[in-house]
């Protein structure tokens, strides 16, 4: 039984997140809706095809998603490369996550699965994350990626394409990869596509151009598409 010295400091402890919460609760708006339910969706059918017991997630930002693969049974770490793409500075009120540039990466550990999940289209340099994140996988081990796609046509900016609906103003850019530059990351880094997704979220040829689709619609590689999610393999 707790004294009550402690069950009085773990009332003011909780206190702050307590009073956070309802705020949050309080002053919902709607703005749009977002990849999240697609992208979360393939994360966690990975996760209950594979059951790794070390998960990395890259890029987590204010997330929750390191918290509720924890939740699973699984060890997680969570990193995001704070100081350059959080000015301001970030907390993330449900998992500790460290700051780390996976570019140049200082993790040492090797994991059964890494997921970055609509992070590696804001990275310029592409094909330093991929190789780090292959680097940082156990031999077998997996890669859940996701980010816009097309599989023909590769754009740096899609903020900056005509009838984007959003981005314009942000400090970071927004890249579409195509089948080249998954091949390119396979080819580099020994690595194999063991699934693929195809979504279509938006009426236009790239992310953020046109009109939304709600409910986006899964499809095929030759249909429209704006998004895809990735699981690949790391060979050894």
């Amino acid at each position: 039984m707790p004294s009550r010295g402690k069950r009085w400091a773990q009332t003011l402890l909780n206190w702050g997140p307590r009073w956070i919460c309802r705020y949050e609760f309080r002053r919902q708006t709607y703005a749009r809706a977002n990849e999240r339910p697609v992208e979360f969706a393939f994360v966690f059918r990975q996760l209950a095809r594979l059951y790794p017991r070390s998960v990395l997630d890259i890029g987590t930002g204010t997330t929750a998603l390191p918290h509720l693969m924890r939740n699973c049974g699984f060890l997680v770490t969570a990193t995001d490369n704070i100081r350059d793409y959080w000015p301001s500075g970030m907390v993330n009120r449900h998992y500790h996550v460290i700051d780390d540039d996976i570019t140049n990466t200082r993790l040492r550990d090797e994991y059964d699965l890494i997921t970055c999940v609509s992070v590696l289209e804001h990275i310029e340099d592409h094909a330093a994350a991929v190789r780090n994140m292959f680097k940082l996988l156990k031999p077998q081990g997996h890669l859940v990626l996701s980010f816009p796609y097309t599989e023909r046509a590769y754009v740096r900016n899609v903020y900056e394409l005509p009838g984007s609906g959003y981005g314009r103003d942000f400090s970071f850019i927004c890249q579409s990869y195509s089948r080249r530059e998954i091949d390119a990351w396979l080819k580099a880094n020994d690595g194999v596509l063991v699934e693929q997704e195809f979504w279509q979220f938006w009426r236009g040829d790239f992310w953020t151009v046109g009109d939304q689709v709600l409910p986006p619609l899964k499809v095929g590689a030759e249909d429209k598409h704006q998004i895809t999610c990735l699981l690949l393999r790391k060979r050894g």
